[in-house]
């Protein structure tokens, strides 16, 4: 009881049952929380472990072990006796690991009480049991992209420009494409930035909860880390952020989300984690992009603020691994060093400008650094420039990247862009990374440029990407460039995918139930059903087909016809339903007929609207042929869902959108008719082939857009289908005269529509006709003579037109009900006799007559709803559910009439049922424009007229009894009670006050005392007096308040409630009025011409015709028109030309509006800030280099000058004399040097030498010449290591010196022996096919290397006879060819094998084999059953072979005058 809120002193049940529900779901959720936590930690606890010291050494101190933590820290087992002369501490043997002791959630608290994910973990730990634990584990989403974010680990100063541009940039990125950030996660140096990036923008975000900010840091080096050492898990654990006293450790950032704390058993060392967070990386990377069928992994970016020599380190191994870096210039360090020498050719690159750089970036740090490692940096730093494809520089002082998001995204499409997969398959590539990222400004500026065209079919998955990922905007583009929705979707699998690829909503979900339905049908029928026993469930799209067409209504036909294709049907949930196509389903396109009448606007549209995706639907609908009819038919689907559905926000927005697509159906009408009323008029009529042969009326009409049907065209059309062939310009008074004395149609005094025609023709002919005499030309060139069709009417037409015109028929209906009304009357007040009479029995006819129109109304279908629906519509119309009461009650009455002892009972029914016909009378004012609307409102007030009767019935009810009980002494007449009870307390109301509760005013002869007279009420309780004996000043006092509240109050809120039931249904009135004129005027275009009772003879007729001679129903064609194929076309196109303009009017109306105006306003301001800020930042630092770069230029004109005057006072003086060499600045920061350019060996000075854990001495470029002095050089030998051991003298490594310089490493390496190594490469070649348009040549897989190569080998004799590799059986073929090779290429190779002392040099051969020769057909056999080892491939640039063989390989293309 205690959980109970404590009320007040009222019990409100309402508010305690919503509280007891409100604390019932928090309890489930808390329960739910619980068994999470639980099973949460069972499995970290068993595949999570830490790592302890298992053997206490002593330290420094006294108490503290070698590992780092103090004795009370250690396991018992781990502290040895005093006496114990062991091993000394070794951290491989004496760390072990045992299950984690720290995990679950890390509450940080203070202002906003922010919440993370945590886990200590061991160094050892799989990245892919890591990778488990963030996705399956924490439940985060698999990222588009991973942001690795290094730098400064210590606090640094960020100039505040570039800190909001940084954090802005960054959280950007972050939203738009779904990735995760990882950084250090403690609450320092870079790791503190992007924990304040995460802060400041993610907050006030709507995609907050899409921020991934994922900390590795190191166990041994938190602060206060004891908080989250919960051996069950700490759910939460508070953690308190302590910055002033952390001494030499630091605090976890409280703005991260989730924490990898890697342990490796020690205390107080730095940079732990950095190897397992570079492994974690490493296998994220790998992982695919998306989804398993994607061939794409995901991308990882480095972004770099600040740093010291370990932050080099990491971009130099991150871009040795391919992964693209972005360095922030101006964010100080190694950052800067790196920015300042990035656009500068790579011979400049000097160690003593890089001296000069770290004095001037890193201040006193520099003094400690020695001149090896400066040597080092210098030529990791030009390893860095020369891999320019991988390194992107912000710069705020240029404007061409934009914001850090642009630039991190422009240098992984950069990284993309000149990668191994060239040609279509890296705009493909980069493509899909721009879809993934959902980044459609980098796809328009990097990708869909005017350098290529794209094909329709190329662009085909991404257009079913960014459909089925939800991304509107790519659809945009991707429509803008090329593709075709016709050839996207003529493909019937494509179709499939996107409803396989729906998300959850009430759709699937009913489309689910479908299939159920229909399989557990198929269940009832063993046969059957056994083929598909082991298929499972089946999913076609003649499923979806039903599934609209219960949306739309049954009286459409199905969008798409039965077929054989289908689908798996896979329902693990009701939330979650996937769709797997069958492997056994056709992908053959749609049959051609088929095809014909299927729109592919139209599919993606409804693919869109039945998901209730807004912007999606929105692009489809400016794609569909039919657009009105799509329009109307979307807000049916939508109104339909929204009725079925459980949601009531999801219904919310399903009715907003199909508010808005009848907006788009007015708004595309307006058009039309305003540009042609008769064509606009057939737009509403036509029977629609796309929408299930429906019109666009009737999908108005089904969806209850009044909106739509109280437009000025579509009345336009209802009052012409009204006054059939009669002119709407008729007056009724001319009408109603012509009904009476019809001869009077032969004159002009009714005009009919064809007149109007006929008129409107001899008027156009008339002024062509006076065109043509003013002008002498002629126009008329296409006039064919007078129409037939348009001939004036004769007067037997004019009558048929006359009585069977809509109006007429109303009009002569409400005679005949006046006069039925008429007859009934007298009956029952004249002529009600025991045996029925003349009159009487004719009211009985009559009776039938209606009866019959009834019925026919009933079965009359003509729209193809079915009789249930015909039904439901006919009971949902008051006035007919007022038709079925009247007869009903007639006929009661009847019964009763022709018995003796009912006779009167009868009479009173029949006058009951008079009532209702009188009320029945009030439809015949719906036609009227001022009455009709009034009727409208007079239906709502009696609906709040019930529910105020209900509130004045308390007051009646109270009041009365209460009276009854005080003045009347236990009267037990039951007529008297209600009549004292609650009939007098009613007239009180109006006025009738009672005598009996005052005295002046009792008279005790208008009662009786004992209640014996049944005709006088009870007196009250008297005393001897003969007076009440009842407190006068009670009853008075209680009249009082009862016509206070009844009668002031309620009367009045009576009257407020009518007022504002007037003022809100006002408005409507008009257009609801407009909406139900159609069901009337309906109504009387199907009735018989002839009024009741002479109907009846109609009614014979089409009984006969119907029923027994089954002669098919006459199809009106005012409210459906089938169109030529011509005309529909040409109506279509129009249609299409008229949706342009009102898209347009749409645009320009938005453009215009105050709020765009505003928006661009503050876009602008903000731009010219940005702009204003930037320029204050960067002027000083662009001042200070134009002033470096003119210094420069005055030193080298110096140098030139002094040589100039030194040569002059020579008297020897010669041109060929040495000249000084003066280097020329320019301006421009985007320099690369690619390969091409280096003059020295590149491959030869890779810091690791291949198969060995040898490193290379650093040789920066300066230094590569053997004529260069480089006292500081030692090169390493690996002959001294266990992997290669030569035995070689060191005298004899001098007689041998690599002719490219210096590489870092002596000895003969990996090579066979010193000095040249000799090799040979064939380039065989063949033409595809016989005339020579494409050259191939063969490649053979390298073992070795996994990969493809060019055959050859090493030569290993003194004849050059080569050592093919892996295949002996090709040199048989090749050897009788060597002699016919053409030599391409002879000397030295830049390989990474190559050593001070020993090189590679290679021979490249190309021979060229006919494809008649018995060589061609034996190498061919080899390569059929080699199983892939060989392969014949294409002589192009999209070839992957090393660089050197590419370099041959494009050499044999020159040879052979093809295109590289």
């Amino acid at each position: 009881m205690e959980m109970l809120p404590q009320l007040e002193n009222k019990v409100h049940p309402r508010e305690t049952r919503k509280e007891l529900r409100q604390y019932q779901l928090e309890i489930n959720q808390g329960i739910t929380h619980i068994k999470k936590c639980s099973a949460f930690a069972s499995w970290t606890k068993k595949n999570i472990c830490k790592k302890e010291c298992c053997f206490f050494v002593k330290g420094v101190r006294e108490d503290v072990c070698t590992c780092g933590y103090s004795k009370t820290d250690h396991v018992d087992e781990a502290i040895k006796p005093e006496d114990f002369t062991g091993e000394t501490w070794d951290r491989h043997r004496h760390v072990r690991e045992v299950p984690t002791d720290a995990f679950g959630d890390i509450s940080f608290g203070g202002l906003g009480q922010k919440t993370g994910k945590y886990v200590r973990v061991s160094t050892d730990t799989s990245p892919e049991l890591l990778y488990n634990l963030l996705t399956e584990q924490w439940k985060l989403s698999p990222p588009n992209l991973l942001i690795s974010v290094t730098g400064g680990a210590k606090n640094f100063y960020l100039k505040a420009h570039l800190k909001n541009m940084f954090h802005r940039g960054l959280i950007k990125v972050a939203q738009t494409t779904g990735a995760w950030i990882i950084s250090g996660g403690m609450h320092t140096g870079v790791m503190k930035h992007v924990g304040q990036a995460v802060r400041d923008y993610a907050l006030s975000s709507t995609m907050q909860g899409q921020i991934v900010a994922i900390g590795v840091a190191t166990w041994g080096i938190i602060h206060n880390r004891e908080a989250l050492v919960h051996s069950e898990g700490g759910f939460p654990a508070h953690y308190v952020m302590d910055t002033e006293s952390q001494g030499g450790l630091s605090c976890l950032d409280n703005n991260h989300t989730h924490f990898l704390l890697v342990d490796d058993g020690t205390q107080g060392h730095y940079g732990v984690e950095i190897e397992l967070r570079s492994r974690l990386e490493k296998c994220i990377s790998g992982k695919h992009l998306g989804n398993e069928e994607s061939h794409m992994t995901i991308p990882v970016v480095c972004v770099v603020l600040d740093g010291g020599p370990g932050t080099l380190n990491t971009i130099y191994n991150a871009m040795l691994n391919g992964t693209p870096c972005v360095i922030l210039e101006g964010s100080g360090r190694i950052a800067d060093v790196i920015a300042q020498v990035a656009g500068l050719p790579l011979t400049r690159v000097t160690i003593a400008l890089i001296h000069q750089l770290m004095k001037k970036f890193f201040g006193q740090e520099y003094e400690n650094f020695p001149d090896l490692k400066i040597i080092e940096w210098t030529k990791k730093i030009q390893d860095i420039i020369r891999m320019s494809h991988l390194l992107t520089i912000f710069r705020i002082s240029e404007d061409n990247h934009g914001d850090v998001d642009v630039a991190i995204l422009q240098a992984l499409l950069k990284a993309s862009r000149s990668s191994e997969s060239l040609g279509i398959t890296c705009w493909k590539r980069q493509l899909e990374l721009a879809i993934a990222w959902n980044r459609v400004d980098i796809a328009e500026t990097e990708i869909f440029t005017e350098e290529r065209q794209w094909k329709s079919s190329d662009l085909h998955w991404a257009m079913l990407s960014a459909l089925v990922g939800n991304k509107p905007r790519f659809v945009s583009l991707l429509l803008e460039n090329g593709v075709s929705l016709r050839d996207f979707l003529q493909d019937e699998a494509n179709l499939y995918k996107l409803y396989k690829g729906l998300p959850s909503c009430i759709f699937l979900r009913k489309l689910a139930k479908r299939v159920q339905s229909c399989c557990s049908k198929r269940k009832a029928f063993p046969i059957k059903s056994r083929a598909h026993s082991e298929q499972g469930e089946m999913i076609s799209m003649t499923h979806v087909s039903d599934e609209v067409r219960h949306l739309l209504g049954s009286y459409t036909q199905a969008l798409y016809p039965p077929s054989k294709k289908t689908n798996h049907f896979n329902m693990s949930m009701e939330t979650s339903v996937s769709l797997s196509q069958s492997p056994t389903s056709s992908q053959a396109p749609l049959r051609e007929d088929v095809a014909a009448q299927r729109d592919p606007g139209r599919d993606l549209f409804l693919w869109a609207v039945v998901q209730n995706n807004k912007e999606l639907a929105e692009i489809a609908w400016e794609q569909c042929r039919d657009c009105m009819s799509a329009a109307l038919a979307a807000s049916k689907i939508l109104k339909t869902m929204a009725e079925e559905g459980s949601d009531a926000d999801e219904a919310e927005d399903m009715q907003e959108l199909a508010n808005h697509y009848e907006k788009h159906a007015i708004g595309v009408f307006s058009e039309c008719h305003n540009s042609d009323e008769e064509r606009a008029q057939k737009l509403l009529v036509r029977a629609s082939p796309f929408w299930g042969r429906t019109t666009c009326l009737r999908l108005a009409l089904e969806a209850d857009n009044k909106s739509f049907i109280s437009q000025s065209g579509v009345q336009a059309l209802l009052t012409q289908i009204w006054c059939g062939e009669l002119s709407v310009v008729n007056p009724v008074w001319r009408v109603l005269i012509c009904m009476v004395f019809f001869p009077l149609i032969c004159t002009d005094f009714l005009v009919f529509r064809r007149d109007e025609v006929i008129q409107r023709d001899a008027a156009k002919n008339e002024e062509i006709k006076t065109v043509e005499t003013v002008t002498g030309s002629t126009i008329r060139t296409n006039y064919l003579g007078p129409d037939p069709s348009r001939e004036p009417l004769h007067s037997w037409s004019k009558l048929v037109y006359l009585y069977s015109s809509p109006q007429v028929k109303f009009y002569w209906n409400i005679v005949s009900y006046f006069a039925f009304l008429f007859l009934f009357a007298v009956v029952l007040m004249i002529d009600f006799q025991a045996t029925p009479s003349a009159g009487e029995l004719l009211l009985y006819i009559w009776l039938l007559s209606l009866v019959c129109e009834e019925v026919r109304q009933l079965f009359y279908d003509p729209d193809g709803f079915g009789f249930r629906k015909k039904a439901r519509i006919y009971i949902n119309d008051l006035w007919n559910i007022l038709d079925v009461l009247s007869i009903l009650l007639f006929v009661i009455g009847l019964a009763f009439r022709l018995t003796t002892e009912l006779f009167y009972a009868g009479k009173i029914l029949l006058c009951i049922d008079f009532v209702v016909f009188c009320l029945r009378l009030m439809a015949i004012f719906t036609i009227s424009r001022t009455l009709g609307p009034k009727i409208i409102i007079v239906r709502r007030m009696m609906m709040d007229m019930f529910f105020f009767m209900f509130l004045l019935s308390i007051w009646v009810v109270a009041y009365g009894v209460a009276k009854q009980g005080i003045l009347i002494q236990n009267d037990n007449r039951l007529e008297w009670i209600v009549r004292g009870a609650i009939y007098e307390p009613y007239l009180i109301i109006f006025g009738n006050f009672p005598s009996n509760i005052d005295y002046a005013a009792f008279d005790i002869n208008s009662c009786s005392i004992n209640g014996t007279d049944p005709l006088k009420p009870k007196c009250p309780v008297l005393n001897e007096n003969q007076t009440p004996v009842f407190p006068e000043w009670l009853t008075i006092i209680m009249l009082c308040i009862y016509l206070l509240f009844a009668n002031i109050l309620l009367l009045n809120l009576l009257i407020a409630i009518f007022n504002f039931t007037f003022q809100q249904v006002q408005d409507n009135t008009d257009r609801i009025w407009k909406f139900q004129r159609y069901e009337l005027i309906k109504e009387y275009h199907s009735r018989p011409a002839a009024p009741p009772p002479f109907i009846i003879f109609s009614h014979l007729y089409l009984f006969i015709r119907n029923m027994v001679i089954c002669k098919p129903p006459i199809i009106s064609k005012e409210f459906k028109r089938e169109l030529p194929q011509m005309e529909e076309e040409e109506l279509l196109s129009w249609e299409a030309l008229m949706k342009d303009r009102y898209l347009l009017s749409t645009q320009q109306e938005q453009s215009q509006s105050m709020e765009r105006h505003i928006l661009e306003t503050a876009q602008k301001v903000t731009t010219i800030t940005d702009r204003l800020e930037r320029g204050d930042e960067t002027s000083s630092a662009a001042m200070v280099q134009r002033l470096a770069r003119l210094e420069e230029q005055v030193v080298q004109s110096a140098k030139a000058l002094q040589w100039i005057m030194d040569s002059l006072k020579r008297p020897g003086f010669a041109a060929k004399e040495t000249q000084p060499t003066l280097t020329t600045t320019d301006e421009s920061p985007d320099i690369y040097t690619s390969e091409k350019e280096d003059r020295f060996h590149v491959n030869a000075r890779q810091f690791h030498y291949p198969n060995s854990n040898v490193a290379r001495f650093p040789v920066p470029e300066e230094k590569v010449p053997w004529e260069v002095s480089f006292s500081s050089y030692n090169p390493a030998c690996p002959e001294d290591s266990e992997d290669h051991v030569d035995g070689s003298e060191s005298e004899a490594l001098d007689n041998y010196r690599n002719p490219a310089g210096r590489t870092g490493i002596r000895g003969r390496g990996a090579l066979s022996h010193l000095g040249p190594n000799l090799n040979v490469d064939f380039v065989l070649t063949r033409w595809r096919d016989c005339d020579g348009s494409v050259l191939e040549y063969l490649v053979v897989r390298d073992e070795s290397q996994e990969s493809m190569a060019l055959p050859g080998g090493t030569v290993q004799s003194a004849d050059h006879t080569p050592l093919i590799r892996t295949c002996m059986k090709l040199y048989e073929e090749v050897n009788a060819k060597v002699s016919e090779g053409t030599k391409v290429f002879e000397g030295y190779v830049d390989d990474c094998r190559n050593t001070d002392n020993a090189w590679v040099e290679t021979t490249v051969l190309n021979i060229h084999l006919d494809r008649t020769s018995q060589v061609m057909k034996d190498i061919d056999s080899m390569v059929a059953s080699s199983h892939g080892a060989l392969q014949w491939r294409e002589v192009s640039g999209k070839t992957r072979l090393s660089s050197n063989q590419r370099d041959s390989l494009r050499k044999v293309a020159e040879l052979h005058n093809r295109k590289f």
